[in-house]
């Protein structure tokens, strides 16, 4: 009896070849990307007895791929000569064991399946999957100690086996998105860290602070710069007692000094300590010492701004570090410092019931976000989502709609390059205002009329990357008047990774709702120019091991593949059972 091609594969026990088919690249730039535009074939590698031998059997595209492909060895994340060792892209991945080292055996069996939490770290030196560690553009690859036994414990995630590959390759990106609604922030000023206080013009005689300045917690070291006398005096007399170290700092230090690389989690040094803030307090509002101060936060910083009055000028903000140093501007019009901290928690989870709005939603990120956003047990009321593509609000309106309506929610869709129907529609929110603006378009400006448009004690996240260094001028009164938060955060954690796996294993997620194109491992490089182009509304996934195929938008399949496409969901979203018929037909 011939077996099923789909349990075969699965199985994943037939003899392996002596070749590995791999996209090498070589350094910045698409013609650096494979030798002629092809994948080519090196040996398979072999196995040590601490290693496991993997086949990638999904991979999906990701624009951190095209950033990689930009900068080439001058990417933060590349440590080597990329002509001499090349890289090889992919971290969105799904993987199989297919051999076991003889001191895993004990652990490991030819057929397991994993994901691989992206963010490797050995001894602090991060290795990331897809970057420094072959990724899931080649069929085969070995996972070294690295991965099993790294900084975190194992980065390997089990995956069960009626999962399927595209969903659980996906579960990188969707974990990324949860992980923007699962942000914690401090609630005081940082235990043993470094705070400055600034007075301005405009700061009062007195303050205090009620709680993180006494003996149950407080900061190692106090820098002061023209603090108002009697504040001056106390925050001197509690830091002798303390035992809090004390700097002058008559002015505010040179921001051009200021590091504005693009590596991951890099401080400001330029406090004389030579270590950036963690908690930088503004007393009086100013928009000069704002700019001038902030700099200086470190990762994680907080800066807390105290005034009652509007300042008479937007502030130029950091929105990059906001982004990926986690940068929190809070404040109040309360004259104890702590409150500023405490009476409007930066919130990170949408508000149940309000007005949601998603700057940039028709890309496969912002399709994640929206898609959460319906799906969400507590999810908003009205929701808007924005585009200057047609065709793509089109098809999220196609994806998304009745969905939404069976939730009850209302959902709008609008093209800002439409100036009529988008100044109709948006008329009422300039009003109200938004209770949460996702930004999904890495556009400074865009940002910044984004900011406007909050309600009170609204929140912007910025979840789309834009470059350390990147300015947007934000009305900062709204900070500290209306209780305003400006948020972002970058990448996922192993336990984002876990939790959105479980959410598609339980069905309460969809991952398989983003897959807009899929291809055979020759059709990479057109996926990835495709990715430049946004030419797709969702995401692309290539399968290593099926015969050729180019890539296709699934909906493009009742040409080619009739008996996948007969197998989707309403002839437009990709299935575990279109899947196993791709795969019955196509594998190698």
């Amino acid at each position: 009896m011939v077996s099923d091609p789909f349990e075969a594969y699965a199985r994943a026990d037939a003899p392996l070849p002596t070749t590995n088919r791999l996209w090498p690249l070589y350094g910045a730039g698409m013609d650096n990307f494979g030798v002629d535009r092809k994948p080519i074939e090196v040996p398979m590698p072999e196995v040590g007895p601490d290693e496991l031998l993997v086949r990638h059997d999904a991979c999906g595209h990701c624009f951190s791929d095209i950033k990689v492909i930009r900068a080439g060895q001058d990417h933060p994340r590349i440590y080597r000569d990329m002509r001499e060792d090349p890289v090889v892209l992919g971290h969105e991945i799904s993987l199989t064991v297919v051999g076991v080292g003889e001191d895993l055996k004990d652990e490991y069996a030819v057929g397991d399946r994993f994901i691989v939490q992206a963010d490797i770290f050995v001894d602090g030196i991060g290795y990331a999957y897809g970057y420094e560690i072959q990724g899931g553009l080649s069929e085969y690859t070995v996972i070294d100690q690295r991965v099993l036994n790294g900084d975190h414990g194992n980065y390997l995630i089990k995956v069960q086996p009626s999962t399927g590959y595209a969903e659980a390759a996906l579960a990188e990106p969707w974990a990324c998105v949860i992980a923007a609604y699962e942000l914690r922030y401090r609630s005081m000023i940082r235990p043993k860290g470094t705070m400055w206080v600034i007075g301005t013009d405009r700061a009062k005689d007195t303050y205090s602070i009620g709680k993180g300045f006494d003996k149950a917690s407080h900061p190692a070291k106090l820098i002061l710069t023209n603090v108002p006398p009697a504040f001056d005096a106390w925050l001197r007399e509690q830091a002798a007692e303390l035992g809090i170290e004390v700097e002058d700092l008559t002015a505010c230090p040179d921001p051009e000094t200021v590091e504005t690389d693009d590596s991951p989690a890099s401080p400001a040094e330029t406090t004389g300590s030579g270590a950036g803030v963690d908690d930088i307090l503004i007393l009086g509002a100013d928009p000069d010492v704002i700019e001038d101060a902030a700099p200086n936060l470190a990762s994680y910083g907080v800066m807390a701004i105290i005034d009652d009055k509007p300042m008479d000028r937007l502030v130029d903000l950091d929105v990059g570090r906001i982004h990926y140093n986690r940068w929190l501007f809070a404040g109040g019009t309360d004259t104890d410092i702590a409150r500023a901290y405490t009476d409007v928690p930066a919130r990170s989870t949408l508000r149940p019931g309000g007005a949601a709005w998603f700057v940039g939603a028709g890309g496969p990120m912002g399709r994640m976000h929206v898609q959460r956003a319906i799906e969400s047990a507590e999810h908003p009321g009205t929701i808007v989502a924005t585009d200057i593509s047609n065709e793509r609000l089109g098809d999220l309106a196609d994806s998304f709609a009745a969905d939404a309506q069976a939730k009850g929610i209302e959902f709008i869709c609008l093209n800002p390059m439409d100036k009529d129907a988008y100044g109709t529609g948006m008329a009422r929110f300039k009003e109200t205002g938004f209770d949460d603006v996702i930004i999904l378009a890495p556009v400074p400006p865009v940002i910044a009329d984004a900011a406007t448009c909050l309600g009170p004690r609204g929140v912007m996240n910025i979840f789309a990357g834009v470059a350390r260094g990147k300015a947007a001028a934000i009305d900062v009164s709204g900070i500290y008047l209306e209780g305003h938060r400006v948020i972002g955060h970058s990448a996922s954690t192993i336990e984002n990774m876990r939790s959105m796996l479980f959410q598609a294993e339980a069905g309460t997620l969809s991952p398989n709702r983003s897959v807009a194109a899929i291809g055979s491992l020759e059709a990479a490089w057109d996926g990835l120019t495709a990715v430049q182009e946004t030419k797709y509304p969702g995401k692309i996934v290539i399968y290593p091991h099926i015969k050729p195929l180019p890539l296709t938008a699934i909906t493009d399949l009742q040409e080619t593949l009739p008996t996948v496409h007969a197998k989707l969901r309403n002839g437009n979203e990709w299935t575990k059972e279109a899947e196993d018929e791709l795969i019955r037909l196509m594998a190698l």
